[in-house]
């Protein structure tokens, strides 16, 4: 089986979410380039859902290919959104799109930003693109139009609709995606209290963004491949 240790990785991201609640029954789609050129890439097949993933189950796609070409298999949307941004954004080696409750909470605000409220939330300050364009399901032009907006960030906050991360391997992807949704989830809560929020500076927001990007996300990572090793091994398969 070709790219067997990169189908493992995404199974296992797979898995993981779903054990967070970060899944939408069987939609919502992951996937990972395989040549240089970013064309050929994996991802997750239609109907398959995530807690049941294994790495035999992960599709290869060739951007390249025209949509009537790709049969069944995979979800119309999944192939335009990544079929898209693997065609347009060279650096999107990991492209990760969900719509967790949190980060699709914040994404239907007017303002859909992220303040500065804290460690996890400055992680991100002033590196996430919007898009607030919403036009329907992410078929026909929505692909290409999402793969603009991305920009030279890793986030892009989609309005009306979820969240999508890039990011140069599945371990800094799946980071990623793991501290924006808790962020999420610590800002909407609070606004819950009704009380007054406390924001940090836009300098110490910039600071601990570039203290964060010094830490590794394949310790991350590589603690949830332990777990999994040990309880759901079946990933692998």
């Amino acid at each position: 089986m070709g790219h067997l240790d990169e189908k493992r990785q995404l199974a296992a991201a797979f898995r993981w979410f779903a054990r967070l609640d970060m899944n939408e029954g069987v939609a919502n789609h992951f996937s990972l380039a395989v040549s240089d050129d970013g064309q050929k890439f994996l991802m997750n097949p239609v109907g398959k859902y995530w807690s049941k993933i294994k790495s035999s189950d992960i599709l290869e796609l060739d951007a390249r290919n025209e949509p009537e070409n790709i049969g069944p298999v995979v979800d119309e949307t999944a192939w335009c959104i990544h079929g898209a941004i693997h065609r347009k954004v060279p650096n999107a080696r990991c492209v990760m799109h969900l719509h967790p409750r949190y980060s699709t909470a914040l994404s239907c605000l007017k303002d859909p930003k992220l303040p500065a409220l804290n460690q996890e939330s400055m992680m991100f300050f002033n590196r996430v693109s919007y898009d607030l364009e919403f036009g329907g399901l992410g078929v026909g032009d929505e692909g290409e139009r999402i793969a603009s907006k991305i920009g030279n960030n890793s986030i892009l906050m989609m309005g009306q609709h979820g969240i999508l991360v890039i990011g140069s391997s599945v371990a800094e992807t799946f980071n990623k995606m793991y501290y924006f949704e808790r962020a999420a989830r610590i800002y909407i809560t609070a606004l819950q209290t009704g009380k007054e929020l406390i924001f940090s500076s836009d300098e110490v927001a910039e600071k601990t963004a570039q203290q964060s990007e010094n830490y590794s996300s394949d310790c991350h990572f590589n603690a949830v491949l332990d777990v999994l090793n040990e309880e759901e091994p079946e990933y692998l398969n």
